[in-house]
């Protein structure tokens, strides 16, 4: 057995720390996309509400003959 007990343990302790990485890399991902996805939906909201505010037939047709 040529691999000592101390390489083994900083073989597994690396190995630990790079799949806590991945997984704090892959949460930080998902929470960007939730905040991206919360924006959409706010700015969807805030253009409905305009639409919901013009007056009657206002924005509908262009009255070119003036």
């Amino acid at each position: 057995m040529s691999d000592s007990p101390f390489l083994i343990a900083e073989s597994f302790v690396t190995m630990r720390a790079e799949a806590t990485r991945h997984v704090l890399q892959t949460e930080m991902v998902k929470q960007q996309a939730d905040a991206e996805k919360g924006l959409v939906e706010m700015l969807e909201r805030s253009i409905e509400e305009q639409k919901a505010a013009l007056p009657l037939g206002q924005g509908q047709h262009l009255d070119v003959t003036v």
